[in-house]
């Protein structure tokens, strides 16, 4: 197979499942490193801090640096910087309230210039009015991302971020932003920020309706893996059994 400048990974249901790494993954990602490729970690999961990711990263066996992980919430942060919104109400993960705050987005209740929604399993139906109330005074819908699962060890799913967001679209009666994947806004992100055009940047993972799509809206080459939410790819589509197959 062609090599990359640079390699851009899925991490649920591409590298692990919940806490178990997939066979012969890191191997895998660590000989692309030895040729000389950038790697990134792109997660749809906006759950957790980017120190967090690298942490667990380098527990499964996989060398990770900070500047290389990008979830959701950074790119949430991001893209509420640049819109010059200051201020957020989150329905979120604690981690998703730190990365807005280290961004300089003050996650507040009283006034927010927008409304944040993760994945969030603390859900309520407090937090659900709180989000309603605020959007329908003005304030910005934003999702991280509009996963319906999230994938877990031995083959499982849990809800994911999709479901608590299509709550708050109901009631609030406003579409959102999505940050997330399928949108490119995260893989265009990571070029910018490699300096690797889009043909040099294979994007890899395990949903085609989300990282295969922005990758393929971004512009960049795309591969499916079977080891998450794809059990045969689709024709046309490059693919391997798994990243270990790379």
């Amino acid at each position: 197979m062609k090599r990359y400048p640079l390699y851009i990974f899925d991490l649920d249901g591409t590298l692990f499942r919940g806490n178990e790494p997939i066979d012969g993954a890191a191997d895998a990602v660590a000989r692309l490193r030895a040729d000389g490729s950038q790697i990134r970690f792109l997660t749809n999961n906006s759950s957790q801090t980017r120190d967090t990711y690298v942490a667990k990263l380098r527990r499964l066996g996989f060398e990770a640096h900070p500047e290389e992980v990008y979830s959701s919430a950074i790119g949430t942060a991001a893209w509420l910087r640049e819109n010059e919104i200051a201020s957020a109400f989150v329905v979120g993960e604690p981690g998703l309230a730190a990365t807005l705050e280290e961004a300089g987005i003050a996650v507040t209740s009283e006034s927010p210039a927008s409304v944040v929604v993760g994945i969030c399993k603390s859900f309520t139906y407090d937090l659900l009015n709180q989000a309603m109330q605020h959007i329908r005074t003005g304030a910005r819908f934003v999702a991280t991302n509009a996963d319906p699962t999230y994938p877990m060890e031995g083959g499982q799913f849990i809800p994911g971020a999709g479901s608590i967001v299509a709550s708050v679209r109901t009631c609030g009666e406003t579409e959102p932003t999505i940050i997330g994947k399928p949108n490119p806004y995260l893989v265009e992100l990571i070029l910018r920020d490699a300096r690797v055009a889009a043909p040099d940047a294979l994007v890899v993972g395990d949903r085609m309706d989300t990282d295969i799509d922005a990758g393929r809206r971004a512009g960049c080459p795309t591969l499916l893996v079977l080891t998450g939410a794809a059990t045969v790819a689709p024709e046309g589509q490059d693919w391997l059994a798994s990243v270990a197959e790379l």
